[in-house]
């Protein structure tokens, strides 16, 4: 039984959970980049005149399948570049910022909410003085006058 428990712990551990639907959601991703990737080799085909690379030899030796994956992995680096790296970075800069107001505001210390308190209670106390008690003092403090 010690050993389920163990199997049931390791499964629900956050990091193992995190990298699985990392790679779910990387190998969507894949699917993504590799159809715009098609996309962009079938527009260069067709201004160059062949629509596949792979067959493309120079002197004899084929040098396609090489230009092909060159491109691919190009037009696969731009991808994820602006569409992942560019808008990750711009997001966790403002985040920073946000982490950097909160930590810069100053810290409200018991003194200051003290003074406060008893500021408050002052003005309690001269908008409405008890019976025998001088404006401005707290209510049974012993003023002389």
């Amino acid at each position: 039984m010690k050993s389920l428990t163990g199997f049931r712990d390791f499964l629900m551990r956050g990091n193992l959970v995190d990298l699985a639907v990392a790679v779910i959601i990387g190998t969507a991703f894949a699917a993504v980049v590799k159809a715009f990737t098609g996309m962009i080799m079938d527009i260069i085909g067709k201004f160059g005149g062949v629509p596949d690379f792979s067959s493309t030899s120079i002197y004899g030796i084929s040098v396609g399948v090489f230009i092909t994956a060159l491109l691919s992995f190009v037009l696969t680096a731009a991808v994820v570049y602006w569409l992942v790296v560019i808008p990750f970075t711009n997001i966790s800069a403002r985040l920073k910022k946000q982490e950097e107001q909160v930590e810069a505001a100053p810290a409200v210390t018991s003194e200051d909410l003290l003074t406060e308190i008893r500021d408050l209670l002052r003005q309690q106390a001269v908008g409405n003085p008890t019976p025998g008690q001088v404006p401005g003092s707290f209510p049974g403090q012993v003023t002389e006058r």
